[in-house]
């Protein structure tokens, strides 16, 4: 496989190459013009060439824009649940703060809770409570100059009691995703549970009254079969059917505008053939990413380069449509049990997010990375009391990576 990623890479080095070297003169100023293929070309003038809602908020589109031009020096590094969940349920600060004196640049939170069937909209109902919760956290997280996305585990829609695969019937795991589809018996049921991530959308609002942008990434990991709209359960184009209805639905039905669509497989994927295979279209993602626990589980330099492969194939596939490629989950769980890695931070994930001479091409871009969130039991993040505080703190403070103190004003596009 690393001989057939390594042919791609190189052809992908030689298009660069060939077409860098037409004229950049012409006709600079033209708002609708395509910038020049394997250059970076992206301007505040056509950056809504590049992403999927054209009637983006003023905020949306700065925020994809300087996500993107961050992203050629700088890392923004966050985390899942990141002011409400500790380790050792410590509240206060967020982990990564109590370990660097700053904010993360990335809050990650979750549609779970406030799409739960026992959420009543009541004040003494405990899943709205997290609604209202999440929905602090987010306006604070903007509030701040953070950047925000947000997930969805999306319960079955029989009983709406899992969204695990190895807890629900063969019949159901058989069904579920199909039945969600423009026409299936549950169709009308999934419109429904939008039109609560609509209402959320449009009402999340800055002092000023701007919506809030967010990054919204449905149906993650779809290349393994744990979750009902896993691999197994549906076919490429059934999912690309949901996904393509998500996002039209979402912006033309409900209007929701402030809005970047995230396409985030599991790291199963060497290959862009294989990465694309259920990919909707560039008029669908505006950001390429994936997840990916399994090559940093303790696989040592191995893993690093598995990792940094497949980054790099990501970055080189954006050289043309200017998405964003994001590490959008990742993390080395440790519990009492499970002890860290030594420089698991500062040597092994920094070496991933960076360029590896291993590899003949030198392209990598990647414009954030998220780890998953800390709790009673165990972390992801460290803080400052425990055993590898330090390896998290040299990391934070490494040239390419930007906590919440390096980033931009993300909502703003320069003059």
């Amino acid at each position: 496989m690393k001989n057939t990623f390594l042919k791609i890479v190189f052809l992908s080095c030689l298009f660069v190459a060939a077409i860098g070297c037409s004229s950049d003169n012409e006709s600079k100023d033209k708002e609708t013009e395509e910038p020049v293929l394997g250059t970076d070309g992206l301007t505040t003038k056509n950056v809504t060439n590049y992403i999927v809602d054209k009637k983006a908020t003023i905020e949306t589109v700065a925020l994809f824009y300087n996500l993107k031009k961050l992203g050629k020096t700088k890392v923004a590094i966050g985390q899942q649940d990141a002011f409400n969940s500790f380790y050792q349920d410590a509240g206060g600060d967020s982990d990564i703060k109590k370990n660097t004196g700053y904010d993360p640049a990335l809050l990650g939170s979750d549609f779970m809770f406030i799409t739960d069937k026992n959420n009543n909209n009541q004040s003494n109902n405990w899943f709205y409570q997290q609604e209202q919760k999440i929905i602090s956290d987010t306006k604070a997280a903007y509030a701040k100059g953070m950047i925000n996305t947000f997930s969805w585990h999306l319960r079955e829609p029989y009983n709406e009691d899992t969204f695990y695969t190895d807890e629900m019937t063969t019949d159901q795991k058989s069904k579920a995703f199909k039945s969600i589809l423009p026409g299936g018996a549950n169709h009308e049921w999934y419109k429904k549970k939008l039109d609560k991530l609509a209402s959320v959308f449009l009402n999340l609002k800055g002092s000023k009254g701007e919506l809030i942008p967010v990054i919204f990434r449905p149906f993650h990991e779809f290349d393994g079969s744990w979750f009902w709209w896993g691999a197994n359960f549906c076919t490429p184009e059934e999912y690309k059917t949901n996904y393509k209805f998500t996002v039209e639905y979402l912006r033309d039905t409900k209007g929701v505008h402030n809005l970047l669509y995230a396409f985030s497989p599991d790291n199963s994927y060497t290959t862009a053939e294989g990465y694309l295979s259920r990919y909707p279209g560039d008029a669908y993602v505006d950001v390429l990413g994936m997840d990916n626990y399994g090559d940093f589980n303790n696989q040592g330099s191995l893993g690093v380069n598995k990792a940094n492969a497949k980054l790099k194939m990501l970055s080189n596939m954006v050289l043309t449509n200017k998405k964003i490629v994001a590490l959008t989950e990742t993390g080395y769980r440790v519990t009492s049990t499970t002890p860290p890695i030594t420089d698991w931070f500062s040597g092994y994930l920094y070496s991933a997010l960076n360029d590896n001479p291993i590899f003949d091409a030198n392209i990598i871009e990647v414009n954030y990375v998220m780890f998953w969130y800390n709790d009673a039991n165990g972390y992801y993040v460290p803080v400052n009391s425990v055993s590898n505080a330090a390896d998290f703190k040299t990391f934070a403070s490494k040239p390419k990576s930007a906590l919440l103190n390096s980033l931009p004003k993300m909502y703003e596009l320069p003059k």
